[in-house]
């Protein structure tokens, strides 16, 4: 009898070191699939961009993401004693660089598709190393960098003590376009994205201009009707975007579905969010004080 007793606690306990032994083992399986996923990302990409900075791993941009959700969330705390910062300096210096940069992408984008002979329609990724290709993912380069830069407008924001800028809209913009340029120049750095490129380029050229004139003093605001205008074009791109990518969901295009499924329900996002800006911002105000 105790015999017995003996055989079977053995068995459960057989059983027991069995049943760790498989959890173990599908824990690691679970592990080398996050892994090799892993390792997939990083070997598919475009070869030619690999070496670049914050390209060849998501985990740099991943880390600044993070950097930029703590700032959010630990920088009004920081500043709700302390006095604004006066940065008008920075902010001319800043301002009119983007302007800089973004014409200079602007003039790139528009140079190397155009010499290319890039389609408004189709356009597949040229993954050569001819000198237009390189030109191309170069300038594709520079505008997701640029993204990164722009974090610095949340920055000063918090600095100057504006939280009231820190909409969802601003977070969810600017912590986004960093992950899908990063994706853009990891895997397809050229092809029909340039036109996204080049059409941000161009609003943001004349953003950055109307907060570059905006940073030299009140005595500017007569010279600043126009904002609202500016809201408009925003929304005029997003627009072209997502028809642009929609049609490109539907045609026989080489150009990764996946990318165009992205990229349009991203941009249609942002058509909803910034035209609800646009009403909050222009019309609710309009018809209150009429």
């Amino acid at each position: 009898m105790v015999r017995w007793f003996a055989t079977i606690r053995s068995a459960i306990c057989a059983f027991r070191s069995m049943s760790a032994a498989y959890e173990r083992l599908g824990m690691a399986t679970t592990w080398q699939k996050i892994q090799l996923f892993y390792q997939e990302v990083l070997d598919n990409g475009d070869k030619r961009t690999d070496s670049w900075l914050l390209v060849y791993s998501p985990v740099p941009i991943t880390c600044i993401f993070l950097c930029y959700l703590l700032l959010i969330c630990v920088g009004p705390k920081l500043m709700a004693q302390r006095q604004p910062v006066n940065l008008k300096p920075v902010l001319i210096i800043y301002n009119f660089a983007m302007v800089c940069l973004s014409a200079y992408m602007f003039y790139e984008f528009t140079a190397s598709s155009w010499l290319a002979n890039y389609s408004l329609l189709c356009q597949p990724v040229d993954y050569n190393t001819s000198p237009l290709a390189m030109r191309m993912a170069k300038v594709c380069w520079w505008f997701y960098f640029s993204k990164v830069i722009e974090l610095s407008d949340t920055l000063f924001f918090i600095l100057r003590k504006k939280n009231s800028q820190l909409t969802f809209l601003h977070v969810y913009h600017h912590g986004t376009m960093i992950f899908n340029w990063w994706a853009g120049v990891k895997y397809v750095a050229g092809g029909q994205s340039f036109l996204i490129g080049l059409i941000n380029s161009l609003v943001h050229m004349v953003m950055y201009l109307y907060y570059g004139l905006a940073s030299l003093g009140p005595h500017m605001q007569q010279y600043l009707w126009w904002k609202r205008y500016l809201t408009s074009l925003q929304l005029l791109q997003f627009f072209i975007v997502t028809i642009h990518t929609s049609y490109n969901l539907f045609t026989d295009c080489d150009f990764p579905d996946s990318m165009n499924a992205v990229v349009f329900a991203y941009s249609l996002s942002l058509t909803v969010l910034f035209r609800n800006f646009y009403y909050q911002s222009y019309l609710t105000k309009k018809s209150k004080q009429t």
